[in-house]
This record gives C-alpha cells, sequence and structure tokens, in this order.
C-alpha cells in the first residue's frame, strides 16, 4: 500500500505493480485477520484502507491518526454500522487507551518505519493487546533503503548498512524513513515481549516480472496475486517486509530467568 502511492508515478514496464501490490497486500490482511467479530485498532500510515477492510469483515475497528495526517475520505457506510470510528491522538497515539483492551493492532503503509523510535510505539502496542492478541505490521526493508542510498549515490552510508543496528534512510525531500531487516524487526518485537509467528517479504515477484505476466495474460491477475501469497519467501529480497505477531497469555518476562547462582541481567 505505501509502495502504492510512489509506484503511481512510475511509468514503462513497472506502470501495472501498484494494482497488483494492493490486492496482494489486502489479501494478505484478510488472511491474517482474526475470526469472528473483534476489537482492532489501526494506527497505520497516511492513505491505508485497512480500517475499512476489516470493518468490511465485520471487526469493530478504532483507527488512530496524528494531528499532521490528512483525513480519510469518510466511510459512511461502516461509521454509521458502529463498526469503524476514527480518533485523533499524539504522541504514540495509543496512551489513552487502556490495558489489554484490544484483539489486535494493524499498523500497515510503515508505520513503523516513519516512527523512527518505533520501540516505544511497539511497548504501547503489546501494551494494550490482550492475551492472544496480535499484530500486522509492514516496514521498510534493508534492500528498500539500500535502494534509495544507490540512487543518492551514498556509497558510504551504504557500505555501514549491513553493520548498523538502526538503519534510518534519508529521502531527497529531507525525510527520513527507517529500514529494518528480517532479525532487526524481530528484535523490535521481542523487546516488548511480543512472540513473532512469521516475517516475509510483501512481495516476491518483482515489478518487472509482474508487468510481462499480466502483458501476456491479462486475465491472470487473480491467479497470479494467489501465487505470490504462497510463494516461498526470501526475507532477504523485497521492497518491505511484512510481520505477524503474538501477544502470549500471562506475564512474559523481557529477559530470561536468571541461573542458579547467576547474577540477573
Amino acid at each position: 500500500m505505501q509502495a502504492t502511492a510512489r509506484a503511481e508515478q512510475d511509468t514503462g514496464p513497472a506502470a501495472s505493480y501498484p494494482r497488483f501490490y494492493a490486492a496482494v497486500a489486502e489479501a494478505q490482511l484478510i488472511s491474517w485477520l482474526p475470526e469472528g467479530k473483534r476489537f482492532l485498532i489501526d494506527i497505520s500510515g497516511p492513505g491505508a484502507r485497512t480500517a475499512e477492510v476489516a470493518a468490511c469483515a465485520g471487526h469493530s475497528v478504532l483507527r488512530v491518526v496524528g494531528p499532521e495526517t490528512p483525513a480519510s475520505p469518510p466511510a459512511a457506510a461502516y461509521e454509521v454500522s458502529g463498526r469503524l470510528s476514527t480518533v485523533t491522538a499524539d504522541g504514540s497515539g495509543l496512551a489513552f487507551l487502556p490495558d489489554g483492551c484490544a484483539d489486535g493492532v494493524i499498523a500497515e503503509e510503515g508505520t513503523l518505519s516513519l516512527r523512527l523510535g518505533a520501540e516505544d510505539l511497539v511497548t504501547e502496542i503489546a501494551r494494550v493487546l490482550r492475551p492472544g492478541g496480535q499484530v500486522l505490521a509492514c516496514v521498510d526493508s534493508l534492500t528498500f533503503g539500500m535502494a534509495l542510498l544507490a540512487e543518492q549515490h551514498r556509497w558510504p552510508h551504504l557500505i555501514d548498512v549491513p553493520n548498523a543496528d538502526v538503519v534510518l534512510i534519508p529521502w531527497p525531500d529531507g525525510t527520513i524513513t527507517r529500514c529494518y531487516g528480517a532479525e532487526q524487526l524481530r528484535e523490535l518485537f521481542t523487546g516488548s515481549g511480543l512472540e513473532v509467528s512469521w516475517i516475509r517479504p510483501r512481495t516476491v515477484l518483482s515489478p518487472q516480472t509482474v508487468a510481462y505476466l499480466l502483458a501476456r495474460d491479462p486475465s491472470s491477475f487473480g491467479e497470479l496475486v494467489n501465487a505470490e501469497l504462497h510463494a516461498r519467501s526470501d526475507d532477504s529480497v523485497g521492497a518491505h517486509l511484512i510481520a505477524s505477531c503474538l501477544k502470549r497469555g500471562g506475564t512474559t518476562p523481557l529477559h530470561p530467568p536468571a541461573r542458579e547462582g547467576a547474577a540477573p541481567p
């Protein structure tokens, strides 16, 4: 979804990719959504329609946006039914919510990449989740960050990326995004006591491959999306990574218990 806005400006062989990317993202969200009717919090970035998708599936969704976020077009059908509401909040955006109130949190559109100090936000996500609650997040990958550095000819920064604990990538417009490898993303969640269920690229198929296959057979769009959902993934590829995490029941220690006779961490 985040790539959609960027890629819509492209022309040439990858011009059909945004529609494919959006369809894959929606299908991944739908497959992740819990069964039954649950209370979900959506903190996805600007332009996301994830709250509407979750509400359409029958869940009650609270969309939390920052003061600087442009207002989304009204989703009257969902709001009238009470399945979707939107609030504006400062800071982490979740401080006004009580502990253990949500069955799930959706953080699409690179929310954890736009928050350079994402640890504080993940701590809040863990706090508001009930035991058994889950979070779905999409972030910019190291592959994406390195490509952006290469486009800007920032060769010294590019060399440093594999050894950096936190990778902050400057954009030509002056903004900064935080990019993650799979292990960095895993540590971000486990550091707040969440258990990572899986991490995978949003898409494995390249824009050029998608454009080529759809040019040969436009009717294969649905099959292509389905193939992506079942593709064997390598977390070293793809511009974006998605992760699903779980809050286990009871209290999960942030550090392993000290061994007998050993000093506590």
